[in-house]
């Protein structure tokens, strides 16, 4: 089994703030971290090579200090990680990004064939769910998303049964390999890495491309200029106001009740059960 599995460096929205004049995220106020649903998909990968045997890749895209997400994944138990960094990627959207990723996973597929890509549910920074999506229609390979459980892997047959999480309860789906995974953090619990780990990935150099370094690659289709989405303004949103407050003798207050909700009648709906 060769897993490849797709991280991002993102800034901790624990801490971000926004730019009150220019209405954009202020990301020198936030330390730069793995995106946490990134950090259980390359846990999820070491518990599949647990079961299987194999190698765990992971990829990139992003400034050279994103170099320390790709570190961070190999104390989790990564083999080895690859960066893809260049000026012709900044600005990418969702796009553009699954568009540089899946040429970078094609590079990968001619080192070492590979039979399952997992990524995040999404980024935290972003919050689209987009490109993992986007890399497996472009590597026309199937994408199960919201995974919550890995049931088991079948190399021999060359299938996967995987449960995720639906609006309204589960599905369990069987999947050819090679396929596309994108996971909930509900899946595993990030485990305490090794000594071992620790000390090779702070010795670890990543493999860092550029875009000369991959092949038939359209530059019209990467950056802003491959990016359709144009963010017009960000802003904070409102504080929400406090609740009313019903006061007096509690026939008063059923009368006050009952105004309020016929003033919010439109917002309510009553669905029958049959």
């Amino acid at each position: 089994m060769h897993i490849v599995v797709c991280v991002k460096q993102v800034p901790d929205t624990k801490i971000i703030k926004i730019n009150p004049k220019t209405n954009t995220l202020d990301r020198r106020s936030a330390p730069a971290i793995l995106n946490p649903y990134d950090a259980h998909a390359v846990q999820e990968a070491v518990k599949i090579k647990e079961k299987t045997g194999g190698t765990i890749s992971v990829l990139s895209m992003g400034p050279p200090q994103a170099t320390a997400v790709i570190k961070k994944s190999i104390e989790i138990g990564a083999d080895r990680g690859y960066l893809i960094s260049d000026r012709a990627f900044a600005g990418a959207d969702t796009l553009a990004t699954s568009y540089a990723l899946s040429k970078a996973l094609e590079r990968i597929n001619k080192e070492l064939p590979v039979d399952m890509v997992i990524c995040g549910k999404h980024a935290i920074d972003g919050d689209t769910g987009q490109v993992g999506p986007g890399i497996a229609r472009r590597m026309d390979i199937p994408p199960v998303t919201n995974v919550i459980e890995v049931t088991e892997v079948n190399q021999k047959e060359k299938t996967v049964l995987i449960k995720r999480k639906l609006t309204n309860g589960y599905e369990l789906i069987q999947s050819e390999i090679p396929c596309l995974l994108t996971v909930e953090k509900e899946i595993n619990g990030i485990e305490y890495s090794p000594m071992p780990n620790m000390i090779r990935a702070a010795r670890y150099e990543p493999i860092i491309w550029a875009v000369s370094d991959l092949e038939k690659v359209e530059r019209t289709q990467l950056g802003l200029k491959g990016s359709p989405t144009i963010v017009g303004k960000m802003f904070t949103p409102p504080r929400p106001e406090g609740g009313k407050r019903l006061e007096g003798p509690a026939d008063e207050q059923v009368k006050q009740l009952m105004d309020v909700l016929m003033e919010k009648k439109d917002l309510l709906s009553i669905q029958s059960s049959k």
